[in-house]
């Protein structure tokens, strides 16, 4: 492969990112300010560097796993970020459930260095990560976007070109509250059957024949709540920051959304029970302990 590729944030997503187009055959690069990160990449077949101005001298293409929007904007934006680093022509793919805002503050910034910015938040966890099974909603030029096409197929197995700049956010803040949503409703249907006297299980078999079904109960239940093993590798903290920013886009837009707005105060709410730091989907057993702890 003739490009080399940089990524900035080898945590869970980041690191089995790199590891995957490494086995897809790109050079890649990582930068993290985790030496212990930058060591795990390094033996998942990644050179890494110790600072952002190395990454953007040898990579074309760059990619961004950070945890929220402010550290996108300090990264590209800041005081010898990307901007000032780049060389014209580099493009930089956001992978960081960020805000549209952000996206398109930064890729005005880039536009002025000649350099390309595709907002391309994913789903699919760590997991999909490592597999290059990913889905991918991207926002941005749709002639920059087939120009890194073959770096976007060789990390996912889904991609929908959603629109311009901001508009992989927005579809990435309104899928994951949907799936935060899911989750309670999904623990809500199978508490209402186990209070009736059938079997979870059985019940959750039966949504996932019908037309109840979604995500959560035909990939989170299985794989990391029925078994009681929440080790998606997504956390709650993270959740919770994502359906914040579905109904803070949802108050800027002076929309009553009821749903969402039930959503949100439900997930700040299970803040005493469920740390930050615990899965996701321990976000049922705020519905029913006894029966998903």
């Amino acid at each position: 492969m003739s490009q080399i590729i940089g990524i900035i944030g080898l945590g869970n997503m980041g690191c089995n990112m790199g590891a995957t187009l490494v086995k897809k055959g790109f050079t890649v690069i990582g930068f993290d300010l985790s030496e212990q990160a930058r060591q795990k990449a390094t033996a998942q077949g990644m050179q890494s560097v110790s600072g952002l101005q190395d990454l953007a001298n040898k990579s074309s293409v760059v990619i961004l796993s950070l945890p929220k929007a402010e550290h996108v904007e300090a990264v590209c934006l800041g005081e010898q970020g990307l901007a000032q680093l780049l060389a014209p022509d580099s493009v930089v793919i956001d992978t960081t459930t960020s805000v549209p805002e952000t996206s398109r503050l930064v890729a005005e910034a880039f536009a002025l260095r000649n350099i390309g910015f595709l907002d391309a938040p994913v789903s699919g966890g760590p997991a999909g990560a490592a597999a290059g099974t990913m889905s991918m909603v991207i926002g941005g030029n749709e002639t920059l976007y087939q120009s890194v096409l073959p770096v976007l197929e060789a990390m996912s197995s889904v991609r929908v070109h959603v629109g311009d700049v901001g508009a992989g956010n927005i579809a990435k803040i309104a899928n994951n509250m949907l799936a935060a949503a899911h989750l309670i409703t999904t623990a809500e249907a199978l508490t209402l059957a186990e209070k009736a006297g059938v079997d979870p299980e059985k019940v959750l078999q039966a949504i996932n024949a019908g037309s109840g079904r979604s995500g959560a109960s035909q990939a989170m239940f299985p794989n990391w709540v029925m078994n009681k093993a929440y080790n998606s590798g997504f956390t709650m903290g993270l959740m919770r920051k994502d359906i914040g920013l579905a109904a803070s886009l949802a108050a800027d837009l002076q929309l009553d959304l009821p749903m969402t707005k039930q959503t949100a105060t439900l997930w700040q709410n299970s803040h005493e029970q469920i740390a930050d730091t615990q899965d996701f989907c321990c976000i049922t057993q705020y519905t029913n302990p006894d029966l998903f702890s």
